[in-house]
């Protein structure tokens, strides 16, 4: 289902985060350069193209892999029957999910002659909406609410449904992609006629579409700094699918150092909570509230800076600036880059640097690695060998 998604481990790659929600208002205002350096993965099909656009607005780098599709139903006769049913049942009470669903489900009553009884079946009853967009929903299509649930999840609606009906009455649902089987029992087994209706729903992933694996090959191998999700189901497809690829217990560790998971809100979350992964989260289940949140997370948390012999160092995703002197490195020389700069000149031994990148080091590949990083930096001695000991930036 949609909104409106365990401690973190302490590592150089990033700072713990709560998995209590988060505050959407802060200093940070719009820039262009706000998220220059930052990889970030999108997972949502539906509404991507605005998240995607306003993450590149603000310099990010953005990998799109929809690991779920929001469809039309091909055939629309099961929307027209459950309609019919409706209009003779006349509902006591409806509820309103999605507004995608409540426009796409009175187009399709439109187009099949229905659109006027189906109206005039919902004259007298009882509206109880998701949230907002669910209100503009109904709004929209002539209709007007009566009350709204608390949380905007459809277990809240439910609760609220159950609170001011206490008497058996007959209640008609409007259900989003995925199907709440819990919800429609909570209702009836408190002696409520339940009718249902379905205007669209999720598609799974296409095999031929490898953009999903090239997504999860990114956050195993710890090349994004975040990932945005805007529905349970999105999260449920991504590990699925990275479990039959072999690659979960990579993609959750992942998330758990150095890969933020951004959540629209707590059904989203829940999923991701459940496997230990802390998330953040806006206070507004909101699409502009979780970009706000992302790009001041990812600035107030993932930007390092360290003064050095060689200059100022500052780190901001894949790039790396040595007094205002730009270049983006590779995966392995970040981690070590990053390892180094977390320990402000401290010897860093090589068994621990070895442990920093994402695929664990030899000491012939470690001693290779340092040595791509020295070229990539352009900059001699910033990166010293202590002897016996390990490595050290030069402050």
């Amino acid at each position: 289902m949609t909104d409106a998604t365990a401690g973190a481990d302490a590592s150089p790659v990033a700072p713990p985060l709560s998995t209590e929600p988060s505050t959407d208002t802060g200093t940070v205002g719009f820039r262009f350069d706000q998220l220059d350096g930052f990889r970030i993965g999108v997972t949502s099909d539906r509404r991507s193209e605005d998240l995607i656009d306003a993450l590149k607005r603000r310099g990010a780098t953005v990998l799109h892999a929809p690991t779920l599709k929001m469809a039309a139903r091909v055939d629309d006769e099961p929307i027209l029957a459950d309609t019919r049913a409706m209009i003779e049942s006349r509902p006591d009470v409806l509820l309103a999910t999605t507004s995608y669903g409540i426009r796409r489900w009175f187009e399709v009553a439109d187009a099949g002659g229905l659109g006027d009884d189906l109206l005039d079946a919902f004259a007298d009853t009882s509206i109880l909406v998701r949230g907002p967009k669910a209100r503009g929903g109904i709004r929209a299509a002539g209709l007007n609410d009566t009350a709204m649930s608390d949380e905007e999840t459809t277990a809240s609606l439910v609760t609220k449904t159950l609170a001011d009906f206490p008497e058996p009455r007959t209640v008609a649902i409007q259900l989003h992609g995925y199907t709440d089987e819990h919800q429609l029992d909570r209702l009836r087994s408190a002696g409520h006629r339940v009718l249902t209706v379905a205007p669209y729903r999720w598609l799974g992933l296409d095999t031929s579409d490898a953009r999903v694996e090239r997504l999860i090959e990114a956050i195993a191998g710890q090349q994004l700094d975040a990932v945005t999700f805007t529905s349970a189901p999105a999260v449920h497809a991504l590990f699925s699918t990275a479990e039959a690829l072999g690659r979960l217990s990579e993609v959750a560790e992942a998330f758990r150092s150095a890969v933020l998971a951004a959540a629209v809100g707590p059904v989203t979350a829940e999923p991701l909570i459940a496997l230990g992964i802390p998330v953040i989260q806006p206070d507004r289940f909101r699409l502009g509230a979780l970009i706000k949140l992302v790009c001041d997370r990812l600035e107030k948390d993932r930007v390092t800076s360290i003064q050095t012999s060689n200059g100022l160092i500052e780190l901001r995703g894949a790039v790396v600036l040595i007094d205002g002197a730009r270049s983006v490195l590779p995966p392995t020389s970040l981690a070590l880059l990053r390892a180094l700069v977390a320990a402000r000149g401290d010897v860093v031994s090589r068994t621990a640097l070895a442990a920093s990148t994402p695929t664990v080091l030899d000491d012939h590949a470690l001693e290779v690695a340092l040595s791509r990083l020295r070229q990539n930096l352009k900059r001699p001695g910033l990166v010293e060998t202590v002897i016996k000991r390990g490595y050290r930036l030069s402050v």
